[in-house]
C-alpha cells in the first residue's frame, strides 16, 4: 500500500529511503519483482487474503507488460530518475512517478478530492521530513494507499465495489497521462540468473492464479534461454541483442535449475526436468567443492579470480548454494537418485558453522535445511492435464502452501523413461474408474488415493 508499490502500473521500486516506507529509490529491479511475486503468492496461500494474489498478479502484469523482451526474455531493470519534460536536459529522481495536487485535479476533475483523500495527496507534497534531501520532491506526491476500501468505501458513502471501480478508473486516467512522459531508461541486458528468478514467478503465478499468459511467458522465456544462452555446454551470463561471451556463474546455474523445476510443476513437461538435469550436471562438473561440499562462485582456471570463494550469505538475491541445495533435494524426490540428496546433505553442512552461529544471514539456506529435514511428500496426479477433473486436483493442491511437495505427472512412458526410477514408479498410478485422482504420498509410502478435491483437501490438512 506505499510507495514501495507503483500504485498505478504494478511492480515495486528498489528500497525505501525513510523508516515509514513511503518514498522509494524510484529504481525497479527484474530480481525484486521476481522475489516479491512468490512472496505474495505464498502469503495468499497461507491467509487465503485476494489482496495479496492481486498485488502477485499486478507485478507479473507489470514486468509481462514493460520488462519483457519480444523474444521471450527479460530486462534487467528500470531507472529512478527521468527528464523532467520531452525536451529537457533536466532530470530529477522519480520524475515520471510522482504527482502534484494540481495535475491531479487536471486529470480527474470532480474525482480528484476523493482520489487525493484515497492516496494521501498533499497541496504541499506528501514526502515525509528528511527523504528528499536534494528537494526534487519539492511539492511532488508519491501515491500510497492511505485509506483502506472499508474506510474509502465510507468517506464515499457507497459499497466497496462501486468505491474500487472508482479508483480504478481514476488510476486508469492518471496512467494514460503519465505515457506521456518521458519513461526512465530501461537496461535491457537479459541475465541468466535473474530471468531464472522470473520464469519461476510465472510459473508459480500461473499455478496459482491460474492465467495461463503467464504460463505462456514462463515458456516463452525458459525457452530463449536455451536457446540463446546454453551454448557447447555452458551458460552464459547474459544476451542483449546477441549473446555475451562471459561464461555463467553458478547463479546462473542454480536460478535456471530452479526455474525448470517450477516450470515443471506448472505444465508437466518432463523435457524442463531433463534440461535441469544436464544443467545440474555442469553445475556440479565447473562449480562443486567435491571435498568440503558447496558451490564455488565462479569456474576454476579463470585468470582473472585471485581466490575462489563461495557465497555465503542470503542478500538481496539468495547465495548460489542455497539454492542449489533445495534443487538437488527436489531432483533426488523427481528422479529417486540418492546422489542429488547426499550433494544436497553435504552442501547444508559445508555451512553448519554459519547457520549455528548467524542463522538470519542464511535464511535460503534455512529453507533447504528445513527441505531435508521434512518428509519428503509427493502428490502424484494421473488424468488427463487438459480435462476438469484433473484441474480440480491441481487447484486445490496448489491453493495450499505445501513447501515441501514434490508434484508429479506420470505422462507418456517413452518420454520419461530416462528421467529415473521415480518416473517409472508412478506409471503405476492410473486414474480410477476414469476419473482424476491424485495420489499422496510420503517418501513414496502412499495414502489410498482420492478423486474428490474436498478428500484431497482433507487429506492435506492432516499432513
Amino acid at each position: 500500500n506505499g510507495g514501495m508499490n507503483d500504485q498505478l502500473a504494478g511492480g515495486f521500486h528498489r528500497y525505501s529511503v525513510d523508516r515509514v516506507w513511503h518514498v522509494p529509490h524510484y529504481e525497479k529491479m527484474l530480481y525484486d519483482q521476481a522475489q516479491l511475486v512468490c512472496a505474495h503468492l505464498e502469503a495468499f496461500q497461507l491467509s487465503g487474503d485476494s489482496f495479496f494474489a492481486q498485488i502477485a498478479g499486478q507485478t507479473l502484469d507489470y514486468v509481462q507488460r514493460d520488462m519483457t523482451a519480444p523474444e521471450g526474455g527479460f530486462y534487467s531493470a528500470e531507472d529512478a530518475d527521468s527528464l523532467l519534460s520531452h525536451g529537457s536536459k533536466e532530470h530529477a529522481e522519480g520524475a515520471f512517478y510522482v504527482w502534484t495536487q494540481s495535475e491531479i485535479e487536471s486529470v480527474l476533475g470532480p474525482e480528484a478530492p476523493f482520489f487525493c483523500a484515497v492516496y494521501g495527496v498533499l497541496p504541499e507534497g506528501n514526502s515525509p521530513k528528511g527523504s528528499d534531501p536534494h528537494g526534487e520532491l519539492t511539492g511532488k506526491n508519491t501515491l500510497i494507499r492511505k485509506l483502506p476500501p472499508t474506510e474509502a468505501a465510507r468517506l464515499a458513502n457507497a459499497a466497496e465495489s462501486e468505491t474500487e471501480t472508482r479508483l480504478a478508473g481514476c488510476r486508469a486516467l492518471l496512467l494514460t497521462q503519465r505515457h506521456g512522459r518521458p519513461r526512465p531508461h530501461r537496461d535491457d541486458k537479459i541475465l541468466t540468473a535473474w530471468n531464472g528468478l522470473m520464469i519461476s514467478a510465472f510459473a508459480q503465478g500461473y499455478a496459482v492464479l491460474e492465467n495461463p499468459a503467464y504460463l505462456a511467458t514462463a515458456q516463452k522465456a525458459a525457452l530463449f534461454l536455451k536457446q540463446n544462452l546454453w551454448k557447447d555446454r555452458r551458460l552464459l551470463r547474459s544476451f542483449r541483442g546477441e549473446p555475451s561471451n562471459v561464461h555463467g556463474f553458478a547463479e546462473d546455474y542454480a536460478f535456471l535449475i530452479q526455474a525448470l523445476l517450477d516450470l515443471y510443476e506448472a505444465d508437466f513437461d518432463p523435457g524442463w526436468i531433463q534440461f535441469a538435469i544436464q544443467l545440474q550436471t555442469r553445475q556440479d562438473e565447473l562449480f562443486l567443492d567435491a571435498k568440503n561440499g558447496a558451490y564455488f562462485a565462479s569456474e576454476s582456471g579463470d585468470s582473472s579470480v585471485l581466490i575462489r570463494m563461495k557465497e555465503d550469505h542470503d542478500g538481496a538475491e539468495p547465495a548460489a548454494s542455497s539454492v542449489a541445495a533445495r534443487n538437488l533435494l527436489r531432483l533426488a524426490e523427481l528422479t529417486g537418485k540418492s546422489a542429488y540428496r547426499d550433494r544436497a546433505e553435504k552442501t547444508i553442512r559445508a555451512f553448519s558453522t554459519i547457520l549455528q552461529q548467524a542463522p538470519t544471514s542464511l535464511p535460503g539456506m534455512l529453507c533447504s535445511l528445513d527441505q531435508l529435514l521434512a518428509p519428503a511428500q509427493q502428490i502424484v496426479f494421473a488424468g488427463d492435464l487438459t480435462q476438469a477433473d484433473t484441474q480440480s486436483l491441481l487447484r486445490t493442491v496448489r491453493r495450499s502452501f505445501l513447501p515441501h511437495k514434490n508434484l508429479l505427472h506420470p505422462g507418456p512412458t517413452a518420454a520419461q523413461a530416462e528421467l529415473g526410477e521415480r518416473f517409472t514408479q508412478i506409471q503405476a498410478m492410473q486414474p480410477i474408474k476414469g476419473s482424476a485422482t491424485a495420489y499422496v504420498c510420503e517418501n513414496f509410502v502412499c495414502h489410498a488415493p482420492v478423486t474428490d478435491p474436498k478428500e484431497l483437501e482433507a487429506l492435506l490438512k492432516k499432513k
